[in-house]
């Protein structure tokens, strides 16, 4: 990274830095290029692409449907009934 990219950072994120704390982040940045041209260097071709390191099974159920509750047991608890639905109070006029 360069040193008026990291100025347009600055203004972007409404920073300020001090010239000692731009040296450091230039040196980070810079062990971190290191880092990725020994990466870049290494021969990948023959190694089979993963999205997990650890081999996952994800465990589904079936999608069926089941009616746990009839209509009349979940209206037992209702003060009030009206057609098969809760009757409730009118809360606005």
């Amino acid at each position: 990274m360069e040193k008026t990219t990291l100025i347009s950072l600055e203004k972007l994120n409404q920073l300020r830095l001090t010239d000692e704390q731009r040296d450091s982040v230039l040196a980070f940045f810079d062990a971190q290029s290191g880092r990725l041209a020994e990466l870049n260097a290494i021969d990948t071709e023959s190694v089979e692409r993963m999205v997990h390191v650890m081999p996952i099974m994800t465990v589904v159920r079936d999608d069926v449907e089941k009616k746990l509750f009839t209509r009349d047991e979940l209206q037992k608890g209702a003060p009030e009934t009206l057609d098969g639905y809760w009757q409730v109070p009118r809360l606005v006029d």
